[in-house]
């Protein structure tokens, strides 16, 4: 019984050691295959490091404004008796935009006449009788009293009819009316919205940091979303004497010409301010082909070896940023190529293959220029 028992023992060690032995054998060189295999080439996109013209730019966003706008209104009450003005047409200042209907007024105003009128003769009939002495000084007093009060009651019934025309106020384009022919309408209603469009006000705000460097006069570059492809410039005219304590930023107001009214009020503007003079000789890259890591930036430079490509990883002093751009102050020289995408899937040595199809190419754009599908 105890020879069976061993033997049965010795045949289980030989078995599962047979079984265990395969297996390290199999784990040797599977891990000697993979160790050996070459990695296999990465297709990336690629640019050459150059040399641009640069100038220190401040870029926020703001809106526009204009100048002089109002919701015009009407001063009286009454039916809408004529309208003079098309919707979104320009109107010049004073000219008649809406009368309201006056024939009482009107009315009221010729008996008002007519009582002024007796008033005069009066009055300068009692002129003559007091130099005649028939009259004494104080009745001759309260008939040039009495002629004054009718005068003054003509006047006022003048300006009573004159609430019922509405003018503008300003050189402009008109909204579209909100008032009907024949509808009555209360003191204080809309009857549409003027907008003076030429010049033009553009808002915006710049941290206190950069107060040093406003001026009056200062050039503004403004783009807006309907016109991506269009840059329209103007010039830095106010600037607030208050700095706004809860985002320690201050209020900046350009001007801006808008002859063919394309600025309109209240239009999104991507804003740049010009500081300094240009420099020369600032090396730019793609800020895609940068590697923003917490212990130092860094880019894969592609170098030829063997007639292949392979890359280093290098690491870059950064600076200003402008549009699709980087400023590379120290790391890489003029000519020097560098991955511009698929840096996740690199490493040193790596091979890779350079794209040609240029609609996978990243953008280099200093001044890009987005538009909504």
């Amino acid at each position: 019984m105890t020879k069976r028992l061993i033997l049965m023992l010795v045949a289980c060690a030989l078995v599962f050691g047979g079984i265990f032995a395969y297996k390290m054998v199999g784990d040797h060189f599977m891990n000697q295959f993979f160790d050996n295999m070459p990695a296999p080439t990465a297709t990336v996109t690629a640019t050459t490091v150059s040399t641009h013209p640069w100038r220190e730019q401040q870029t926020t966003i703001g809106s526009f404004a204009a100048i002089n706008e109002t919701q015009l209104t009407t001063e009286a009450n009454g039916i809408v008796d004529d309208i003079f003005f098309d919707n979104a047409t320009p109107v010049k200042k004073g000219q008649r935009l809406l009368t309201l209907d006056a024939s009482v007024d009107q009315a009221e105003l010729r008996r008002l006449e007519s009582v002024a009128e007796l008033a005069q003769l009066e009055m300068r009939r009692y002129q003559r009788l007091y130099r005649d002495k028939n009259v004494s000084e104080s009745e001759l007093k309260r008939k040039e009293s009495e002629a004054k009060q009718a005068n003054a009651a003509v006047d006022s019934q003048q300006a009573r009819i004159a609430q019922k025309s509405l003018t503008a106020p300003f050189d402009g384009i008109i909204g579209i009316r909100k008032v009907s022919l024949g509808q009555l309408i209360a003191p204080g209603s809309v009857v549409a919205t003027l907008t003076s469009v030429n010049p033009i006000h553009l808002n915006f705000t710049l941290p206190e940091q950069q107060l040093s460097t406003l001026q009056d006069g200062q050039t503004v570059s403004a783009t807006i979303t309907a016109r991506p492809e269009q840059t329209f410039t103007g010039t830095v005219t106010a600037i607030s004497p208050v700095v706004t304590q809860s985002s320690r930023s201050v209020d900046i107001q350009a001007t801006f010409d808008n002859p063919d009214a394309i600025l309109r009020s209240g239009m999104f503007a991507r804003v740049s301010l010009d500081q300094g003079e240009e420099t020369q000789n600032v090396l730019l890259a793609p800020q895609t082909a940068i590697q923003f890591n917490p212990y130092g930036n860094a880019v894969f430079v592609i170098q030829e070896q063997d007639d292949a490509l392979t890359v280093q990883q290098r690491f870059v002093q950064t600076g200003a940023r402008r549009g699709d751009m980087i400023v590379i102050e120290d790391g890489l020289e003029s000519g020097d190529r560098i991955v511009t995408s698929g840096l996740l899937k690199l490493r040193n040595g790596s091979n890779v293959k350079i794209s040609d199809n240029p609609r996978v190419q990243p953008s280099e754009d200093l001044d890009p220029n987005v538009v909504n599908q």
